[in-house]
């Protein structure tokens, strides 16, 4: 979810750096032959996110607040026009489904998937396995001794095997195991890989793949755009268990910058993107956003529009990246300034639902896919 990944280099050095070509060369890669489904003759500068992201044959979405969802209009009717994915921010996590043991409460999850579904919109489901939000009965019975490694890996497991059930046919991709290393590339102590050993990953991604043959399966971390130690890390985890047969179909990179740190080129991350993709992979952006120290002022309002290309390109630079998600919106419903003290500023649109550089420069590398005249 969250990410303190820095560079050596300025965010204004990096907004410097020409991508020129950048943008042409991924309409043209092998990857995405030929156009999208037209769009009616709507002019380009009048097309939507995912009308733009239809001639990339991308799905481009948002990470939805269901409180937000259901009480702000404006924001209700950006979800369903600019986007043809949506993610539940929060409402798919554990703590949220089943928050006293063997109560659950898809409720809220369902609402989104309905929305999704009036809306023509995909659905990534948001998160099966993950060291965070984890119910406090779990996490206490854990720590407590009460619950041991037999009974914590059957938990696990109907976890996992009744939340894909439930939702079986209605949810696109799944993030099963999130943020499973550290920062430096070691599997992360968590009470799974303590109490269950590394064999959990495979088991996770197993039991999810019986509960819903047809969904993707999703590997999903932050600081993992570039090569690293450990974008390197998940690698050699993806070729083990590719060669072990455990149904692993994806590799997610969430995308959380900041916009004083700098980022990968373009090239680099589509580099990367394609490594895993070699080894069978579909690969995708998946919580992007650019936070930044506040206030706002224009060299880090287009440094962030840089942020937010970088990934983008480097997707469509790719083979096999279908699927970019914004993580939020509008900077009135961020999760940043709760997490990162002094900044904040890290979505697409104002708290006003004014659109910012990052907006334009978004939809003017999508718009490079749309045949001339249309």
């Amino acid at each position: 979810m969250k990410a303190t990944r820095v560079f050596a280099a300025s965010a204004l050095s990096v907004a410097m750096m020409a991508t020129i070509g950048a943008g042409a060369a991924a309409l043209a890669h092998p990857g995405r032959p030929g156009a999208g489904p037209p769009t009616g003759g709507t002019p380009v500068g009048k097309q939507t996110l995912r009308d733009l992201a239809k001639w990339n044959k991308l799905q481009v979405g948002a990470a939805v607040d269901m409180t937000a969802l259901a009480e702000d209009d404006t924001y209700r009717d950006t979800i369903a026009a600019q986007f043809s994915s949506v993610t539940a921010e929060n409402v798919m996590k554990w703590e949220t489904l089943e928050p006293v043991r063997g109560e659950r409460d898809y409720g809220p999850a369902d609402e989104l998937v309905d929305f999704a579904a009036r809306n023509k919109q995909v659905v990534r489901g948001h998160v099966l396995v993950w060291h965070n939000q984890n119910p406090a009965w779990l996490t206490e019975g854990v720590e407590s001794g009460e619950i041991g490694p037999t009974e914590l890996r059957q938990i696990l497991r109907d976890h996992i095997t009744d939340t894909v059930r439930h939702f079986k046919g209605r949810i696109h991709q799944w993030d099963v195991a999130n943020e499973i290393f550290d920062d430096n590339a070691d599997l992360r102590d968590t009470i799974w890989l303590r109490e269950l050993g590394p064999s959990y990953i495979a088991d996770a991604f197993r039991w999810a793949h019986r509960a819903d043959p047809a969904a993707k399966l999703f590997l999903n971390d932050y600081n993992v755009e570039g090569i690293s130690a450990k974008s390197t890390a998940y690698y050699d985890l993806v070729r083990e268990l590719r060669r072990q047969k455990v149904p692993v179909h994806g590799m997610g990179i969430q995308g959380h910058l900041g916009a004083q740190y700098g980022f990968w080129p373009a090239t680099a991350v589509a580099e990367n993107l394609r490594r895993f993709e070699a080894l069978g992979l579909e690969t995708a952006v998946t919580e992007a956003d650019v936070r930044m120290p506040m206030p706002t002022d224009v060299f880090k309002l287009q440094a962030q529009a840089q942020g937010f290309n970088t990934l983008l390109q480097g997707c469509l630079l790719a083979t096999r990246c279908h699927s970019f998600t914004f993580w939020g919106v509008t900077d009135k419903y961020s999760w940043v300034p709760d997490w990162f003290e002094g900044e904040g500023a890290a979505n697409i649109y104002d708290e006003q639902y004014q659109p910012k550089p990052a907006y334009d420069a978004v939809r003017a590398t999508l718009a490079m896919a749309v045949p001339p005249g249309r």
